[in-house]
């Protein structure tokens, strides 16, 4: 499965997340620790999104073959960052635009996990989209269709954590056995659920850290429970126990 996080706080280079920590997103693109539900490395493409804009890179090769990354990492520093690294599912394409991140005006989505018996069991859900929506998906995947269900929500008023939730609790109950972390920002704060895979976040000093895996071995890393959403900000993190149950 893919490996994501998002940060927001004081502006950092985007290296700090990619290359400079123990466990960076590089780090876990060829050396994840938990591939729970598939797959041994991320080598399915990669993404990155950061403030202002959202400015967004993606690439269908895997991180550490991008030449121009390191520097591109070390020069750009952000507050806002979503980057994503790719285990593509089998029978899935594997393109550019199948990457994370997903990016609609301030918005930036990223997905790890899978829909269980895709594309039967989420047909009804995918019909409710407006047809334009569907015709203009980034990829025929999962994830991409999870984004366009998000952007609806999104776009009817609906607030990060509720557009994250309704489209968990509708995905979960259509396909059963699927694996759901989904993770949002619009550049000033983090929504993410935990549904059938890991999620950890770090917080300190006024900065906020969502990722898959922890980035080292500090100790102020704490686990996410399984079915909780996640909402956090420079200022604070609130993490909603068993929405999803």
């Amino acid at each position: 499965m893919c490996r994501h996080l998002a940060y927001v706080g004081p502006p950092v280079p985007l290296s700090r997340l990619l290359f400079d920590a123990p466990h960076g997103l590089s780090h876990q693109s060829w050396a994840p620790r938990d591939m729970r539900g598939g797959g041994t490395i991320n080598a399915d493409g990669f993404g990155l999104g950061w403030f202002p804009g959202p400015v967004v890179y993606r690439s269908a090769r895997p991180l550490w073959t991008d030449p121009a990354l390191p520097s591109l990492a070390g020069a750009v520093s952000s507050g806002a960052v979503l980057a994503a690294v790719r285990s593509a599912t089998v029978g899935m394409p594997v393109t550019e635009s199948a990457a994370a991140p997903f990016s609609d005006g301030s918005w930036l989505f990223s997905h790890n996990g899978k829909i269980a018996g895709w594309p039967d069991t989420v047909t009804a859900l995918a019909s409710r989209l407006p047809v334009r929506d569907l015709i203009t998906l980034d990829a025929p995947t999962d994830s991409a269709l999870l984004w366009a269900l998000v952007r609806a929500h999104l776009r009817t008023g609906g607030s990060a954590a509720s557009a994250l939730s309704s489209v968990v609790s509708s995905v979960a109950s259509a396909a059963p056995g699927s694996r759901l972390n989904l993770l949002l920002t619009d550049g000033r704060s983090i929504a993410a659920t935990t549904y059938g895979h890991a999620l950890s976040v770090s917080a300190a000093a006024g900065a906020a850290l969502v990722a898959s895996e922890p980035l080292d071995d500090d100790p102020g890393w704490r686990s996410v429970p399984d079915h909780s959403l996640l909402v956090a900000d420079p200022s604070a993190v609130h993490i909603s126990e068993g929405v999803f149950s």
